[in-house]
């Protein structure tokens, strides 16, 4: 017989977030019998998600831009490393004026909420927090990203960014504590779960397993990312549900050793061994170097003993995480960062002098130029550029497959992944940043051979179906760096509009005019890519 024990399994040993007051309005304290109940109105549940919502959308985190700037700093960091840094810190710095967000894609609007037991607001709270969340998206210049299934195969835009995930836990005491997230797809989607066994659980299988899966991450996601790995899990679920709140920063004032209730604990030991592999990995900031993470959490967890998974995953360079809560004394939200400035060096990093392209000439001649150099070039991009995404391509694949011509606007322009948040009144484009190209990778081979896609624009690496088809057909992918969405918007974008399929909304055919864009060679027409060689 042993004695029964419980604890909480993720003890947070402190809290020392700085928050800002919102209001002492919407909370009163009221006599329940004989204990005290915290009376939460509703419209305090509204008000602050749609704070929570919009600071996140424009603000980092104070500790995530003094990251940038190391990068700066470090004499070890590659000059690629250092113009995506100073980039990403003149992004953030263009966002916190609060008209053009930090990405494009504004997100899943993501709530983890724990509510403490002496808490009454007589609602459905979700959909209190929902109406907030609705707010945000209406009232600020976000992109509505929701796709909701009318059929198994029919879809449609939800117009509002709704559905959002929310998830509400009880606990003791009378406060009512907040995670909320705008999770774009891109870290969405670098989430891996892996199914291992005991025998992963020694020091050279972890090292290896490690180098291995981290490849799997590539930078279609905007790295640097802070990275969490997740070991253990009473299932799959809990694994993953650690991996996003560890990769947020809400389980860095874990415990760092277990005990025999199964508390959920940091290591800090293998957390600087990962960080060191990702240095050695060569990825770098996106385009090769030493940053591929800002730093690690490396969370341990109990497990089934027939069971061991091991989660990974990210959160980006637009690491839109902000806590918030609710308590006696009134509604919450975490304090982000209003003056990015400061952290920007008074002169930019030095570079070689980029290659100008004109990308109004003849496709064939646009071509030709690029062929003269080699990958990891970097570009200037000014011209006319076409700008598709997901459901566009499976148009277009549509219209091939009924026996019609590749559209000339495929032919004639290099094309842009992408889909663009709300335009400021004034401005000629919201913010505006590349989609992950992986994405359309299906497509590559088809389109080139009927004369489209030519040339391609996106992030992230991509397969290797794209190099051969592009080493056959002649074409090229440019990489364009991932975060920057709001600096490209007010300084790089001239002009947007509609060519095509316009009832897709965000993910219509538009024609830009881009003028200076920022751009590499990541795979050329001779069957090199940039990312296969490190």
């Amino acid at each position: 017989m042993i004695d029964f024990i419980y604890q909480d399994p993720y003890p947070i040993l402190k809290d020392d977030t700085q928050y800002r007051k919102i209001t002492s309005d919407f909370v009163k304290v009221e006599q329940f019998g004989e204990r005290e109940v915290l009376t939460v109105d509703p419209k305090g549940l509204e008000l602050l998600a749609e704070e929570a919502l919009t600071d996140v959308s424009f603000m980092l985190r104070t500790t995530h831009l003094q990251k940038l700037r190391k990068i700066l700093d470090d004499p070890e960091a590659t000059d690629n490393d250092r113009f995506v840094a100073y980039n990403l810190l003149q992004n953030a710095s263009v966002a916190a004026e609060g008209q053009l967000p930090s990405c494009q894609d504004t997100g899943t609007a993501i709530v983890m909420a724990k509510k403490g037991e002496s808490i009454f607001t007589g609602v459905d709270d979700a959909e209190w927090l929902s109406r907030g969340i609705f707010n945000t998206y209406q009232k600020r210049n976000l992109r509505y990203s929701q796709i909701v299934p009318i059929s198994m195969f029919e879809e449609k835009n939800s117009g509002s960014n709704l559905p959002a995930q929310i998830d509400i836990y009880a606990k003791k005491g009378s406060s009512y504590d907040f995670l909320f997230m705008a999770k774009g797809g891109g870290s969405a989607n670098k989430t891996y779960l892996y199914q291992q066994t005991k025998s992963l659980l020694n020091e050279k299988s972890l090292d290896e397993f490690i180098r291995t899966k981290i490849k799997d991450l590539g930078t279609s996601a905007c790295p640097p990312y802070h990275l969490a790995l997740v070991i253990g899990g009473t299932s799959a679920e809990a694994n993953l549900s650690a991996v996003k709140k560890a990769s947020a920063g809400y389980y860095d004032n874990l415990p760092t050793s277990g005990n025999m209730a199964g508390q959920a604990f940091r290591d800090h030991e293998w957390e600087e061994r990962v960080q060191k592999i990702c240095q050695e990995s060569a990825i770098g900031a996106q385009f090769g170097g030493k940053y591929f993470t800002h730093d690690v959490r490396v969370i341990r967890l109990p497990r089934h003993a027939a069971s061991c998974p091991v989660g990974l995953g990210v959160s980006c360079s637009a690491d839109r995480n902000i806590k918030g809560k609710i308590t006696k004394d009134g509604i919450f939200v975490e304090q982000l960062e209003v003056n990015p400035k400061q952290f920007l060096p008074e002169t930019a990093p030095h570079l070689e002098a980029p290659v100008e392209i004109d990308l109004d000439q003849p496709m064939a001649d646009i071509l030709a130029k690029l062929s003269q150099y080699p990958v990891k070039t970097r570009l200037k991009l000014n011209g006319t550029v076409i700008v598709a995404r997901d459901i566009a391509h499976a148009k277009i694949k549509e219209l091939l497959d009924a026996g019609k011509p590749m559209p000339d606007y495929f032919k004639n322009h290099p094309v842009y992944y992408a889909g663009p948040a709300k335009t400021p009144e004034g401005m000629a484009s919201g913010s505006f940043g590349p989609t992950t190209a992986g994405r359309m990778d299906v497509y590559v081979d088809e389109f080139q051979k009927n004369g489209g896609s030519m040339i391609m624009l996106a992030k992230g690496n991509r397969t290797k179906q794209v190099t051969d088809a592009c080493n056959k057909y002649g074409g090229f992918y440019l990489g364009s760096i991932g975060g920057p969405a709001a600096i490209l918007a007010q300084d790089n974008i001239l002009k947007v509009e509609v060519v095509d399929f316009e009832e897709l909304g965000m993910e219509a055919v538009r024609k830009i005019t881009v003028k200076d864009f920022p751009a590499f060679i990541i795979t050329d027409d001779k069957g090199n890519d940039f990312f296969a060689n490190l």
